[in-house]
């Protein structure tokens, strides 16, 4: 009896093009790697966003086009359309990326929008008291929105070097880097985002294995500058007294808070909502109320569980990780879509003072949709797992008398 070796290539045992486990073309491999759950999670969030943005477009438009009633009343769901047919191609094009090329390419971007957000300052448009975009007409974006996702990539790149030299100052850098940052968006004035920006960087220092005890000061020093902004930034200070007291101007908080309890548990069903009319900014930071009152508190509920289904993958995910930059970026990335829900939700119904921040990828908008496409689509490329490690893709053995 003797043994025969017969090679087998894959490709010649299948005809025509398919996504099975054997086709190594650029979108088979990226099949078989990526999260099919996260993308499955991030898709009906999306989903979830489309039904919210109809349902708040009424009033919007009835709003901003001066009290017009002849307006489109979906106006704003079909440019949200329009920001999706841009946004999801970039998501699935960034997550095809190989990682080290998207470590490449975000730390570029975020050098190039680190210099876009310096000059917001000098060349940006004002709108509503405030100071965020560059460009014109409808060609406007805020350097900011891009800046996050490019932000925390760099900064768990950085973090990263410390395991291979441990006396490298990667520490007072990436302070350096966040403490600029964050003088520019106070300046615009954004606060919100100034908040972001910092704890991305203390929750990556954590992450990164900073001892307790260096943490436990810069958490103090954290509150420090709350405290002294208060004290010396009117911004923190009408916002902090408005949430404490009900000083100043509360109404879009007041008539939050009341339009998410209109709708009770199920809600007054899909467009019947009355209280949205005479809610500011109803499609973009107070959304969350909207699906409050149309489809009730069960809906934001599911809504808040599937962003915390989002992180629990990711975290769970990332348990046997073993690559420093991949678990620091994944985590980083994942820990900034995640706050910045948690924020959104909690401005809605008045845990939080009201901070100017739209709800990932529920909110209308299209600097907040094309850059949480390139967040994500950086959080897929880094959590994705390559199959075929343990054997051979292309060759299949076996034994014939």
């Amino acid at each position: 009896m003797t043994t025969k070796v017969t090679t087998v290539t894959r490709r010649n045992r299948h005809s025509g093009p398919r996504l099975g486990r054997a086709d190594r073309s650029p979108l088979g491999t990226w099949f078989w790697e990526i999260d099919l759950v996260l993308l499955m999670l991030v898709t009906a969030l999306i989903s979830c966003g489309l039904i919210a943005v109809a349902a708040a477009s009424p009033s919007a438009a009835v709003r901003y086009s001066g009290g017009n009633v002849h307006v489109a009343p979906l106006y704003y769901f079909w440019r949200q359309l329009i920001w999706l047919a841009m946004g999801i191609p970039v998501m699935f094009a960034v997550s095809m990326l190989p990682k080290d090329l998207a470590r490449r390419l975000s730390i570029a971007g975020a050098a190039i929008f680190t210099l876009a957000l310096a000059l917001v300052p000098v060349i940006g448009v004002e709108v509503n008291g405030a100071r965020r975009w560059i460009g014109a007409g409808g060609l406007q974006f805020q350097p900011s929105e891009f800046l996050k996702p490019l932000f925390v990539v760099t900064l768990a790149w950085l973090l990263s070097l410390r395991a291979q030299d441990r006396t490298l100052p990667v520490f007072p850098l990436t302070g350096l880097i966040t403490g600029c940052i964050a003088a520019i968006l106070m300046k615009q004035p954004d606060f919100g985002q100034t908040i972001i920006f910092g704890s991305m960087w203390l929750a990556l220092l954590m992450l990164s294995g900073v001892p307790m005890r260096y943490m436990a000061w810069l958490g103090a020093a954290g509150v420090g500058a709350v405290i002294a902004a208060y004290f010396f930034y009117p911004v923190a200070t009408a916002r902090i007294d408005a949430f404490l007291h009900g000083g100043g101007d509360t109404y879009q908080t007041d008539m939050a808070h009341a339009t998410i309890t209109n709708g009770g548990l199920l809600g007054m069903g899909p467009g019947a909502g009355t209280m949205k009319f005479r809610l500011p900014e109803a499609h973009t930071d107070y959304i969350f109320s909207v699906i409050g009152e149309e489809f009730g508190l069960l809906a934001c509920l599911a809504i808040a569980l599937l962003y915390l289904f989002i992180v629990m993958r990711v975290f769970v995910k990332l348990l046997h990780e073993e690559d420093s930059f991949t678990l620091l970026a994944a985590a980083g990335l994942v820990t900034e879509f995640g706050l910045q829900a948690v924020i959104n939700m909690a401005v809605n119904t008045q845990i939080a003072p009201s901070k100017g921040m739209t709800l990932p990828f529920i909110s209308y908008g299209g600097s907040s949709m094309i850059a949480l496409s390139i967040g994500f689509g950086l959080l897929l490329a880094f959590t994705r797992r390559n199959p075929f490690l343990t054997r051979s893709p292309y060759i299949v053995k076996w034994n014939t008398r």
